[in-house]
C-alpha cells in the first residue's frame, strides 16, 4: 500500500486537489490518503473542504494577521517536520505555486521523501510576475520526483529547465474535473438559493464577473484596473458588473474608493467556490487576474480577458478562449467593448475549445500510481 500525503492551504489548491484526493479514495486497498492543510487562506479554504467532504487529517492554522511571506514560509516548514515525521509517506503530493507548494516539498526534500508536483510546468518568464509564485513553482519543479503537467506546453517548459522527460506526464488540469463535479453537484441543488443569494442582480442584463487581486498589480496599474471597469459601467448601463472583493486590505482601498455606489457594478464579498461556479455559468464573460479562472471559463463557453501583463497560462491564449489585456486602461477598455459590441468575436472566444482538460486529469493519475 503507498501511503501519500496531501499538502495545500488556499482555495485554488484545494478546488484542483479534490478531485484527485476523490479519486484515490476509490481505492483504499492500494493508497493510504492523509491530508495536511496549511490554512493560509482560512475562511476561503474551509469552504472548499466542507463543500467537497474533506476532512483534513493535520491543520497548521498559518494563518496570521500581517503575516509576511517569510512567516509563512518558515512556520510551513517548521509545522511540516513534525507531520512528516508522524506520518513517513512514501509520496508527498502539492498542487501549484503558493508558499505551501514550496514548503511542502521542501519538507519533502529535507526528509528524503519524493514529491509529486500537480500542475507542474507553468511558467510566466518573469520571476516578479505573477510574485512570488514564480520562483516558487520553479524551484518546487526542481525539488520534485514526478510532474504532473496540465498541457503540452507546460511539459516542453520542463523539459528546457532540464527535467527528464521520463518523469513528467501529462494528465490535464484537475481543476476541469473539479469544475465538472460541482456543476453537477449545482445540478442536483437547483438554482433556487444561489437566485436569492445573488438577488440583487438582474440576470436577464449581460452580466461580467470581475476578480483582481494580484499584488504586482499593485498601486497605479490596478487603479488603472478599477478605473477601466467605471468606464465600461458608464458606457455600459445595460451591464452588470460583478466584482467579488478579495479581502486584502490593499485591494479592498482601492476598489471601494473607485467603484463604490455605481449602480450597475455589484461590490460583493468573495464568493464560496459553488456561487462562484455558478455566477461563471451565468456570466456573460469574466475579466480576471486569477489563474484557475482562466482555465474553467472556457469550459463554460466564457470568453477571458486576462487583466495581467504576462500569464503562465499561454495555451489559453494561443487556443483564443483568453487574451492578455494587461492592467492598460485603454486596452481592457477596447477589447471588453468588442466583446460587447461583435457577436462574431465573442462567438470565437466562446467556442474556442478549452485546452486544459476533459475531466479525466485525476483518472490519469491514480492510474500512473496504481502502475508504479
Amino acid at each position: 500500500m503507498q501511503k501519500l500525503l496531501f499538502i495545500f492551504g488556499t482555495r485554488p489548491e484545494a478546488v484542483k486537489m479534490a478531485p484527485l484526493i476523490k479519486e484515490f479514495e476509490k481505492y483504499p486497498n492500494e493508497f493510504d490518503v492523509k491530508i495536511a492543510v496549511t490554512g493560509q487562506h482560512r475562511e476561503m479554504l474551509d469552504q472548499v473542504l466542507q463543500f467537497f467532504k474533506i476532512v483534513p487529517h493535520y491543520d497548521l492554522k498559518l494563518m496570521k494577521p500581517n503575516q509576511t511571506l517569510f512567516d509563512v514560509t518558515a512556520d510551513a516548514l517548521r509545522g511540516m517536520e513534525k507531520i512528516l515525521d508522524e506520518v513517513m509517506p512514501d509520496l508527498i503530493i502539492v498542487q501549484g505555486d503558493t508558499t505551501s507548494v514550496l514548503a511542502g516539498a521542501l519538507a519533502g526534500y529535507y526528509k528524503k521523501i519524493k514529491v509529486a508536483h500537480l500542475e507542474a510546468g507553468l511558467r510566466s518568464g518573469d520571476k516578479y510576475s505573477p510574485f512570488p509564485e514564480e520562483i516558487n513553482r520553479v524551484l518546487t519543479g526542481h525539488i520534485a520526483d514526478y510532474h504532473w503537467a496540465p498541457t503540452e506546453g507546460s511539459r516542453q517548459n520542463l523539459l528546457k529547465e532540464g527535467i527528464k522527460d521520463e518523469n513528467i506526464s501529462v494528465p490535464k488540469n484537475t481543476v476541469i474535473d473539479a469544475l465538472f463535479l460541482a456543476l453537477e453537484l449545482l445540478q442536483e441543488e437547483g438554482d433556487t438559493k444561489y437566485e436569492e443569494f445573488f438577488k440583487d442582480i438582474d440576470f436577464s442584463k449581460r452580466v461580467v464577473l470581475v476578480t483582481a487581486h494580484r499584488r504586482e498589480s499593485f498601486g497605479q496599474p490596478f487603479e488603472d484596473v478599477c478605473n477601466s471597469i467605471k468606464e465600461l459601467s458608464s458606457k455600459y448601463p445595460d451591464v452588470e458588473f460583478v466584482y467579488p472583493v478579495h479581502l486584502n486590505p490593499n485591494v479592498r482601498e482601492v476598489v471601494y474608493r473607485i467603484l463604490d455606489g455605481i449602480k450597475n457594478i455589484h461590490l460583493i464579498e468573495p464568493l464560496d467556490y459553488p456561487y462562484l461556479v455558478w455566477l461563471m455559468n451565468k456570466s456573460y464573460f469574466v475579466m480576471t487576474d486569477s489563474g484557475g479562472i482562466q482555465e474553467e471559463a472556457p469550459s463554460l463557453g466564457k470568453p477571458v480577458l486576462v487583466l495581467r501583463d504576462v500569464t503562465e497560462r499561454q495555451e489559453g491564449v494561443d487556443a483564443g478562449t483568453a487574451m492578455l489585456v494587461g492592467t492598460d486602461k485603454e486596452l481592457i477598455v477596447e477589447e471588453a467593448s468588442r466583446l460587447f459590441d461583435d457577436n462574431t468575436a465573442y462567438e470565437k472566444m466562446a467556442k474556442s475549445i478549452n485546452p486544459y482538460g476533459d475531466g479525466k486529469a485525476s483518472e490519469r493519475i491514480v492510474e500512473l500510481l496504481r502502475k508504479s
